[in-house]
């Protein structure tokens, strides 16, 4: 039996000396008899707890940072008006700080044979599957000097997604995009395979783009122009490995690859080409393909939502080895990855030939702003010695950075929040070359 507040009190007074209360231990009793009893009755009119019916409904999925709503439909079949503190508990970080009693918790009353429906609100704060744990219920007597207490297991998950801030960027992407595509005034010359149409010949012009038939039957000069070309193969790459796990500033460094990867991925399906995804470190942990272009986005994003770092040295053989399996002819290989001296030496320069030889290849990392922000660091001894280290990491990274360049490789290094557009910015440098 739960004893309330005003139980313990009531309790709490029974057990003082007897001088305090009462002259005598007859009084003592005369007074606890009746208030005994109104306890048992009390818990004896309390609606059951373990007779209740709960069934769930609601969001079943969520972009971080957004709210989702679970409802709760509490059924009483019993003949007892149900007086009830209910606890619909999750994991921790299904809510906000702090906000955790204010949502999850419920005062309800059900009529014998009715039902009613609670709303608990989730705001994510990771992303990931949240699954619903216990709902704990304590039911009241009428005068609620007493209360049962029980569990009930009611399943249900919400899964949050990633939250694409990179979406911002898309517009302007596209509208490079157009250009390329010829849909506006802009037109590319000289690039691509595909034939576009023909216009007038400006000074500037690549003279190998003169359609020599056609300027001879008009009076001016005509140019050929390009569309670049389409229905190519993209294979974007996670590495999962320890070197994802870190996090540059509030971000986790896959996080900000899972972004990156997103904005790619809406600029290719417009684009007509089609992207792959691999997600490796020793093993493969996450793979999309064959989707089509209206498709692939949202296969992303629920293939991303559960996607977490492992702590392991990535096996650079291993994820070569995948990476030819998944992109049998030549392709766009996006390699999302750290731009470390000793991964890069020692795991993707012995393998580097292979994926070169076949394919193109562009390296994208996450760089850290606090370094850059060491490197300016000035006044004191120890901001020098900051500022020191700082220069030698960049120097450092620029370094690999040429390395991977002399092999042919493109390659992206930018901060969490740029590395998104600038990858983007280098799928369509590539496309506007011909390189794709």
């Amino acid at each position: 039996m739960a004893l309330t507040g005003r139980t313990a009190l009531l309790a709490a007074l029974g057990s003082l000396p007897v001088g305090f209360f009462a002259p005598s231990w007859a009084g003592i009793l005369a007074v606890n008899a009746p208030l005994s009893l109104a306890i048992l009755c009390d818990y004896a009119l309390a609606a059951p707890v373990r007779k209740l019916r709960f069934t769930r409904s609601g969001d079943t999925s969520v972009r971080l940072g957004d709210g989702a709503e679970v409802h709760l439909t509490v059924t009483n079949p019993s003949g007892r008006r149900l007086r009830a503190h209910l606890r619909d508990a999750w994991p921790p970080s299904s809510w906000l700080p702090g906000t955790e009693q204010a949502t999850s918790r419920h005062k309800v009353t059900v009529p014998a044979g009715e039902r009613r429906r609670l709303t608990t609100l989730l705001r994510p704060t990771r992303r990931g599957d949240r699954q619903a744990e216990r709902i704990t219920v304590r039911s009241f007597g009428p005068m609620g000097l007493a209360a049962r207490q029980g569990h009930h297991e009611v399943p249900w998950t919400v899964r949050v997604l990633p939250p694409f801030h990179s979406r911002k960027h898309l517009p302007s992407r596209l509208a490079r995009l157009r250009e390329l595509d010829g849909r506006t005034s802009l037109l590319t010359r000289g690039e691509g395979t595909e034939f576009d149409s023909l216009r007038a010949y400006v000074p500037g012009d690549d003279t190998r783009s003169i359609d020599w038939r056609a300027t001879a039957r008009q009076s001016a000069v005509a140019v050929r122009t390009w569309r670049p070309e389409r229905d190519r193969h993209i294979l974007v790459v996670l590495d999962t490995g320890r070197t994802s796990a870190g996090r540059v500033g509030d971000v986790p460094r896959l996080d900000a690859a899972m972004d990156a990867t997103l904005l790619l991925a809406a600029l290719a399906s417009r684009a007509g080409d089609r992207l792959d995804l691999l997600a490796y470190d020793r093993r493969t942990r996450a793979q999309v393909r064959g989707h089509a272009a209206g498709d692939v986005l949202p296969a992303l994003v629920n293939t991303l939502a559960p996607l977490e770092p492992e702590l392991v040295e990535t096996d650079a053989r291993g994820l070569a080895a995948a990476t030819l399996k998944n992109a049998p002819r030549r392709s766009l290989l996006v390699l999302l990855t750290t731009l470390d001296a000793a991964p890069i030496e020692e795991g993707l320069f012995p393998v580097l030939p292979q994926l070169t030889r076949r394919h193109t290849v562009l390296v994208a990392s996450v760089a850290d702003p606090y370094i850059e922000k060491m490197s300016r660091e000035r006044g004191t001894v120890d901001a020098v010695y900051e500022a020191a280290a700082g220069t030698q990491a960049q120097a450092q990274r620029r370094r690999t950075a040429e390395q991977l360049q002399r092999y042919g490789v493109t390659v992206v290094d930018a901060t969490p929040e740029n590395l998104a557009p600038a990858l983007a910015d280098a799928y369509l440098a590539l496309k506007a070359a011909g390189r794709l």
